[in-house]
């Protein structure tokens, strides 16, 4: 399994249109030049990826002198899970097994197949973790972020260890908690 350029530079570009707007001024903007110059990538793929990013929902732009991208909804309310969807979709989508039949039109393997359980089982796992987490958290350091990515609260059997004070609070088992770790009403 691995994340495709377009999901990463997607991503990337999100969080320098994140980086941009503050709380202090939610309307902070970013160009297109600005944001491939930060990346490292040439002003059209930047494009490209801006306008899958704002036909998902996540970014507005807005033209003239003091034009730019920011951020259509506030990060703490953009889930990680929906990016990644739109810029590249699931690692197991439904229509896999037909995409790789071989040389048939159908699988030979559409009755018993142990890697559609295996690969099935693997997406929900996925989904969990990213439904769980919103762009506001990837806007931590590199530091912060050591000490706070749920993987490192796994413990030897692979469940989130609630007591570990690594573990993030809303990614404990218990799912009493919201995507943004305030308790469900």
């Amino acid at each position: 399994m691995k994340l495709s350029a377009q999901e990463e530079y997607g991503l990337r570009c999100l969080l320098q249109v994140a980086k941009n707007s503050s709380p202090l001024e939610p309307e902070g903007s970013i160009t297109i030049p600005e944001i491939s110059k930060a990346e490292g990538i040439s002003p059209a793929h930047a494009a490209k990826l801006l306008r899958i990013l704002r036909r998902g929902g996540f970014i507005k732009s807005a033209r003239g002198k003091i034009g730019g991208y920011s951020l259509s909804r506030p990060a703490h309310r953009i889930l990680l899970a929906e990016v990644l969807d739109a810029l590249g979709g699931r690692f197991f989508a439904s229509g896999f097994c037909e995409s790789h039949s071989g040389q048939s039109k159908t699988c030979r393997h559409t009755t018993d197949c142990s890697l559609r359980i295996l690969w099935s089982a693997l997406q929900v796992a996925v989904d969990q973790v990213l439904a769980k987490i919103t762009l506001q958290d990837l806007l931590r350091t590199e530091t912060e972020m050591t000490n706070w990515v749920p993987a490192l609260a796994l413990n030897r059997f692979g469940c989130y260890c609630s007591e570990s004070p690594s573990a993030p609070s809303h990614l404990t088992p218990s799912g009493s908690l919201t995507s943004t770790g305030k308790p469900l009403t």
